[in-house]
């Protein structure tokens, strides 16, 4: 992004390579804002819950179980005469695991991990999956404590994701995803066990459902704080990557739940910056580009507010590899025509402004980044008639109105023949609306603009003043971050 400016004009030459010096020396703070985008992330758990109607009926509410209650279930599971009596008293008792007092007077009795460990193993299905469920509602919890308890059985669910159970796997998959987020010390332990195979294996389901689990556990793994050094290489190493982009590639077969959880996954091995360089080879701007298209396409066809869950990621996935210096050696920014990639961001803009405001700064981001060293995209912004539609923008917010002033720049900064496509147009009045604005920044970038406009377009200096465009300068000649750059320009106003 563009900095704000210090010192006096300069003649052309020099003018042009100190907005350069302040780009390179803006990149610092891009980095810290691609950092603070990369550690909002999506730390959750999930809960499967699918009761059969007679468990949910009327007198079944969960209640808490003391000590001797727990060990009775445990007992009447593991001896109990008959299958239905046995797995009944895992049912009470993963109910009573639905709260956090049962969770933590079950941990605290001794041997009780190892008999729900023993009934995971048995050799009948119903009680497995039922002493599976009772992992799964311990996995919810929010204690490290309690994950670190579900160890012994770490070894056992990374095994069962190889069964023939797709229902098993998925639970198997959100349960590991739970305790993955929780603990680094159960993150220690699966990773030698082999999750990252485990769940490369996972990937080749025809299950719907097992894909958006496998997602799920994969992304919470690529959240953790050891993951670009310990388990984001052994993942790049694997075949997920390629099946990850499988996943987003646009067609019938695309799932929007399954394209959700990979694409946060991608952007979760993007923003670790560990090889870029080899998702962009193994054609992931391209298909993203391509996946943009489809999500343009599906905004005009649909009013389906969901769709920005999948919008959001994907932004910021092509945003982030776009600041790659591999991107210009895989044949061009997109791999796709320009004009198509700025009409479809354009479009979802437009979609963003209307259903979710919030979204705004992930796509003037993207187009920020695609505008920033390439003249073809600044010439497809001009071309397609978007400034307008781009300066609506601005009464937002603050955020908004910066990144909207920081493309405008991109463009400018290209020269003169930019300049008159700009000059004069609907710029000039929303330039003088912003420089109305109290907030600095938003100040700031104006009067970069503006800049760029006085060097490479002299005519516009006139109209400037012609529109008492020296006393919108003027309001802001006492502030301190301001004052070099307003008594740049009103001197070169002044000169014209």
């Amino acid at each position: 992004m563009w900095s704000r400016r210090q010192g006096r004009l300069r003649p052309t030459v020099c003018a042009v390579e100190e907005l350069r010096r302040r780009r390179r020396e803006q990149e610092p703070r891009d980095l810290a804002l691609r950092k603070a985008r990369r550690e909002q992330q999506l730390v959750s758990k999930r809960l499967l819950r699918e009761d059969a109607p007679e468990e949910a009926g009327e007198g079944c509410v969960a209640a808490i179980l003391g000590e001797a209650e727990v060990q009775q279930f445990l007992r009447q599971a593991q001896r109990g005469a008959e299958e239905k009596e046995r797995e009944g008293a895992l049912i009470s008792l993963r109910r009573g695991l639905q709260h956090p007092e049962t969770q933590q007077t079950f941990i605290q009795l001794e041997g009780s991990m190892r008999t729900l460990v023993g009934l995971l193993t048995s050799n009948q299905a119903l009680l497995q999956l039922e002493a599976a469920r009772c992992l799964h509602e311990l996995s919810h919890s929010e204690q490290s404590t309690i994950a670190e308890a579900c160890l012994p059985a770490t070894s056992y669910l990374l095994t069962y994701l190889s069964g023939h159970s797709s229902d098993f796997i998925e639970l198997c998959l959100y349960t590991l995803g739970n305790l993955i987020v929780e603990s680094e010390a159960v993150r220690r332990q699966l990773l030698p066990q082999g999750i990252v195979p485990a769940l490369a294996a996972c990937i080749q389901s025809p299950h719907v459902a097992v894909l958006e689990a496998l997602g799920y556990a994969l992304s919470q793994l690529l959240q953790a704080k050891e993951a670009p050094e310990k388990i984001i290489p052994s993942i790049l190493a694997s075949t997920l990557p390629q099946h990850m982009l499988q996943m987003l590639q646009p067609g019938p077969k695309l799932n929007p739940g399954v394209a959700v959880e990979f694409a946060w996954c991608l952007h979760y091995i993007i923003c670790s910056q560990v090889s870029n360089p080899l998702l962009i080879g193994h054609g992931a701007l391209s298909t993203l580009g391509l996946l943009l298209l489809d999500l343009a396409g599906a905004v005009q066809r649909t009013e389906d507010a969901g769709l920005e869950l999948l919008a959001c990621p994907v932004l910021r996935c092509l945003s982030n590899l776009l600041t790659e210096a591999a991107v210009e050696t895989v044949g061009g920014q997109m791999q796709l025509r320009d004009e198509r990639v700025v009409a479809a961001l354009f479009i979802l803009l437009q979609f963003f402004f209307q259903k979710q405001p919030s979204l705004l700064p992930e796509g003037l981001w993207l187009l920020n980044n695609l505008t920033a060293n390439s003249p073809s995209f600044c010439t497809s912004l001009l071309s397609l008639d978007l400034i307008e539609p781009l300066l609506q923008l601005l009464p937002v917010s603050n955020v908004v109105s910066v990144m909207v002033l920081t493309v405008l720049c991109n463009v400018a900064e290209k020269g003169p023949a930019y300049c008159q496509r700009l000059w004069p147009g609907p710029l000039l009045p929303a330039l003088l609306h912003t420089l109305a604005f109290s907030d600095t920044e938003v100040v700031g970038q104006s009067l970069e603009l503006l800049h760029l406009l006085f060097l490479y377009q002299p005519e516009a200096v006139q109209v400037f003043l012609q529109q008492s465009g020296l006393q919108a300068l003027e309001r802001h000649q006492e502030e301190a971050q301001l004052q070099d750059r307003v008594c740049a320009l009103r001197q070169t106003a002044l000169q014209g």
